[in-house]
């Protein structure tokens, strides 16, 4: 796949070779979990300080045709600064997805809008690009910084 960070610069797989990652898949319009998601690996890239430097941290959206670069820098500029949004066109958000293993749908609401369903964990792979673990959106919190101590190692 071939995405385009929320700086405008194209962003492969081959960019994060090397490098242990942390990788969520969400949209800027979630009224809820992908914040408190976002604001998690926020409180853990602090928790961590230089330690998190090497990880690539990325926010992938499944909502490619709101977020734009621009909206996505607007967005991750709410949280910690590490964080990079990354689109594309609707075909390599379905590459990466499929290549994560995320599931997402698009569903239409009464008022005529529209809100997506996604699977809803913080992927972690080392940097051989071997996955560790995921950290569900349900797991209780104090499991997540042995998870990413983990992928940095």
């Amino acid at each position: 796949w071939q995405l385009t960070d929320h700086r405008g610069q194209t962003v492969t797989p081959a960019d994060w070779a090397g490098r242990p990652v942390m990788a969520f898949f969400g949209f800027t319009w979630c009224p809820d979990v992908c914040p408190t998601t976002l604001l998690d690996i926020s409180d853990w890239l602090e928790a961590l300080g230089p330690e998190a430097d090497p990880l690539v941290t990325a926010l992938i959206t499944v909502d490619p045709e709101r977020d734009r670069p621009q909206v996505l820098a607007e967005y991750v500029a709410n949280f910690d600064p590490r964080i990079t949004g990354l689109t594309g066109d609707p075909a390599e958000i379905a590459r990466a997805a499929a290549d994560f293993r995320v599931t997402y749908t698009r569903v239409p609401r009464d008022d005529g809008d529209y809100t997506m369903n996604h699977t809803a964990g913080v992927f972690l792979f080392a940097r051989d690009g071997r996955f560790i673990s995921i950290i569900d959106f349900h797991e209780d919190r104090r499991f997540a910084l042995p998870k990413i101590r983990r992928a940095l190692s």
